[in-house]
């Protein structure tokens, strides 16, 4: 791995409009937390994983589990507003920011992400995308898709079926791609996260990767295999236990 440190950041909050204490919620017998932290533990070029909560009860947990939690301020809009907290007081050269609603996160997934950037020395932003497989995803909002251009950076993100086919009498191979909400930050682009203006892309599509691109960075796109499964509703619970026992 050589000297670059890789620190993954697991944003956790409890209040949650659809699922109340979401990261405590108990998935086939382990809190969600739990079962993401260890999931990204398993990433070959990690070298510590870090939870960022505003709760107490959250940070008990994972320090429970023998976990490493940091108390962060209650008033971040974001997600990525949390980690940059973090970064800001641990050591580590780049900050994986991995969803805390994704307890069946692809280890490889991240090592992907993080293979990517370090790929490109000029890259500050790199993030992870994979082929749309089920067709009712590219009409569905809730999917946020990408286009890319030619050297793997992302041009744009939408919640709208990118790119639009307008010739669909044509015979025309079309691949859709999905864009999963890991991400990972060279320090110093991180840090400069909170300064960045809000624009109008980003207040229409409320896609926070979208502040990046309005302000004129370039966000490399690793795909992957791995589609990522999310836990927003209580209805999802039971769709990813079901999921975790066919693994184990």
């Amino acid at each position: 791995m050589g000297s670059v440190k890789v620190v993954v950041v697991i944003p956790a909050r409890y209040a949650s409009t659809r699922l109340p204490g979401k990261p405590l919620v108990p998935l086939a017998g382990k809190p969600m937390i739990q079962r993401v932290y260890e999931r990204a533990k398993r990433a070959t070029r990690v070298d510590r994983v870090v939870v960022a909560t505003d709760d107490e009860r959250i940070a008990q947990l994972v320090e429970g589990f023998g976990g490493k939690a940091r108390m962060t301020r209650s008033d971040h809009r974001t997600g990525t507003e949390r980690v940059t907290e973090v970064a800001a007081h641990e050591e580590g050269d780049v900050f994986v920011n991995v969803q805390g609603d994704e307890p069946l996160l692809d280890p490889a997934a991240v090592d992907t992400a993080v293979a990517s950037l370090l790929a490109e020395p000029a890259a500050a932003i790199g993030t992870v995308a994979t082929a749309i497989k089920t067709p009712a995803d590219i009409m569905d909002p809730n999917v946020v898709k990408t286009v890319l251009d030619f050297d793997g950076n992302a041009l744009y993100f939408s919640r709208a079926p990118i790119p639009w086919v307008r010739d669909s009498a044509g015979k025309i191979q079309v691949r859709h791609l999905k864009h999963l909400g890991l991400y990972v930050f060279q320090r110093d682009a991180l840090l400069e996260y909170p300064t960045l203006p809000q624009g109008e892309l980003e207040r229409i599509e409320q896609l926070e990767q979208l502040r990046w691109l309005e302000n004129g960075w370039k966000i490399r796109v690793a795909e992957v295999e791995h589609d990522a499964v999310s836990v927003d509703a209580p209805e999802d619970v039971a769709r990813v236990e079901r999921l975790l026992e066919n693994e184990e």
